[in-house]
């Protein structure tokens, strides 16, 4: 599952798993996790926009995904 987060939506820090730099408050971007757990706190993740539009050109960065 993938849902699109707009900046003014969003509060906190994030380390993207896809460069592993933060995304800092105000930022739009992606909020991801399996189909199966319909949205589970612990399996969520925040990309860029353009780290998850590329993801399959690189493995994630991140030992923490």
């Amino acid at each position: 599952m993938v849902r699109t987060v707009t900046g003014a939506q969003t509060t906190k820090f994030y380390r993207c798993p896809g460069c592993d730099h933060e995304i800092r408050p105000g930022v739009a971007h992606v909020v991801t996790w399996p189909a199966a757990d319909y949205g589970s706190v612990e399996d969520r993740r925040h990309w860029h926009s353009a780290c998850w539009t590329n993801r399959g050109h690189r493995g994630p960065t991140s030992k923490r995904w």
